[in-house]
């Protein structure tokens, strides 16, 4: 009995072990958030089968009591091992990440494995002993939920800690200007334009990549703040209700830009009404001293509730704000000119691809002339602009071009990729997977995607037939040829086909999307 037990629980480790730093990868990129993790583990249940296996057995376990029935048990979670190892050994775009949050969850379902395996051999029978290893070892992926739950207060103080502190060194700056960038898309390439310009004349602080929650700003604050900066750019993201405000009760931003408004994050916004409440809560926490910098080509912002510090910026002409007048556009990039409150214009170029992509560096622009950098001084950081990684960065290779529009789209930016593909003249190849994340219009904004992509593309290569399905439909009932659709099973599925497609002349891809390793 004793033996039977000792190769069941080893076998259980193993299961379980490998089961949490699978589900901990999934964990970590659904934000710690418990809510979406569980919804996650429902829209992946099938990946959950072998726990829906060793769950049932362990029922029979119970009934049979003998050692044939336990020793098959253990062979389940020995091949429900090798099964997570195969998930995990997936290349992964984001690999987990072992923070001392990601560290102290470990700790606790340790000591939680270790109060099981302790039960199992106090109780009287070996056939419990074994259930009891069995049922645990198929509910790993609550597990891991329950050991955040656990660990709540504790990362709470953590935080908390960790948030003084960096308040306390934003009080020791007093005379740092802050400025908060949010939006539905484009803050994070309007981030970085704006520190560019900035940089022409101040000493500026942003925070790096796409870190734009609170520990993440935290973090930013900690590490890198030191007294000779003047400016601090923080990006501000948001999935709930109350998220920006929570950034700005961090950071009191002096200043704020709000790029665009628009259907994204659904699923947990629920609508555009509350993306636009949780947006403006950073045009409700500025300074008094402080201005409000708009995107007026957005008509949901344009349609949204005034502000009396609000200076506007936009490719619509106005007597008011910055006016930006696109003079040309082409595949080398776009020439455009910008006119000042005050009436002063200057021309400016840019490598940048897309007209949508004069509005972001406009808003870069906008501020950093309100902050007394002069037109004239920016005309030279403009054209040494250059696309962020994954946002329509253009890449030039043998016998085709990439435009690699990858980073998490949505329906505005998928349609302003698509405008940019069309400015081209070689054979044009749309790459993508679709949209995700919003809510219960999502199959209406891909059906609507695969429409625009129809009047535009050669061919269309949809990634994942079960996401895409509301795409291909859009596609088909735009008239497009169906031979010309594919649909791969994988991304590189995808390119492999995208390679072989004939042409003529010089092929161009556009890569929009791509999704995150939890979908």
């Amino acid at each position: 009995m004793k033996i039977m037990m000792i190769v069941c629980s080893i076998a259980y480790l193993i299961s379980v072990t490998v089961q949490v730093i699978y589900g901990m990868h999934m964990f970590q990129l659904n934000g710690y958030k418990e809510k979406i993790h569980l919804k996650w583990i429902n829209m992946n249940r099938n990946k959950f089968a072998s726990c829906i296996l060793i769950f049932i057995w362990s029922m029979v376990v119970v009934f049979f009591c003998n050692f044939i029935t336990l020793g098959i048990l253990i062979l389940f979670m020995v091949l429900n091992s090798f099964y997570f190892i195969s998930l995990e050994k997936k290349k992964a775009k984001k690999k987990l990440v072992y923070t001392k949050r990601v560290q102290r969850m470990f700790i606790t379902l340790v000591l939680l494995s270790a109060v099981i395996i302790v039960v199992a051999f106090l109780v009287p029978s070996y056939v419990a002993g074994g259930f009891l290893l069995g049922l645990m070892a198929s509910v790993v992926p609550f597990e891991i939920v329950l050991s955040n739950f656990i660990n709540k207060p504790v990362e709470a103080g953590v935080n908390r800690h960790f948030i003084n502190d960096a308040k306390k060194m934003l009080q020791s700056s007093p005379d740092l200007c802050v400025i908060g960038v949010t939006g539905s898309y484009g803050k994070t390439s309007v981030k970085f334009y704006l520190d560019a310009l900035l940089r022409t004349k101040y000493n500026v602080l942003t925070t790096p990549e796409s870190y734009n929650t609170p520990m993440g700003v935290v973090k930013t604050i900690r590490e890198h703040l030191n007294p000779m900066h003047e400016i601090f750019i923080c990006e501000m993201g948001a999935k709930n209700m109350g998220d920006i405000k929570e950034l700005c009760d961090i950071v009191h931003p002096t200043h704020g830009i709000i790029t665009s408004i628009g259907p994204q994050h659904l699923e947990s916004f629920l609508n555009i009404e509350n993306v636009l409440k949780t947006k403006y809560e950073l045009a409700d926490s500025l300074k008094e001293n402080g201005s409000l910098f708009l995107n007026y080509d957005n008509e949901y912002i344009t349609g949204y509730k005034k502000y009396s510090n609000t200076i506007s910026y936009s490719t619509q002409a106005s007597e008011t704000g910055y006016y930006g007048e696109i003079k040309n556009v082409t595949r080398k990039g776009t020439v455009f000119e910008v006119t000042a409150p005050s009436g002063e214009s200057r021309e400016f170029t840019t490598k940048l691809i897309g007209s949508h992509n004069v509005i972001n560096v406009m808003g870069a622009i906008a501020v950093a002339n309100t902050l007394n950098i002069p037109l004239e001084d920016l005309i030279l950081p403009v054209r040494k602009l250059t696309p962020v990684e994954h946002r329509l960065q253009l890449i030039e290779r043998n016998n085709l071009t990439i435009i690699d529009d990858a980073y998490n789209s949505n329906p505005v930016g998928a349609k302003a990729a698509l405008d940019t593909l069309a400015m081209f003249s070689e054979t044009k190849i749309l790459v993508t997977p679709g949209m995700i994340e919003l809510g219960t219009k999502e199959n209406e904004y891909n059906y609507a995607f695969g429409k625009q992509a129809a009047a535009v593309c050669d061919n269309i290569i949809l990634v994942g037939k079960k996401q895409t399905e509301s795409i291909a439909k859009g596609v088909l009932d735009a008239g497009f040829n169906s031979g010309r659709l594919y649909i791969a099973d994988s991304l590189q599925d995808a390119m492999n086909h995208a390679y072989t497609v004939a042409s003529e002349d010089r092929k161009i891809i556009l890569l929009e999307n791509d999704l995150p390793d939890n979908y």
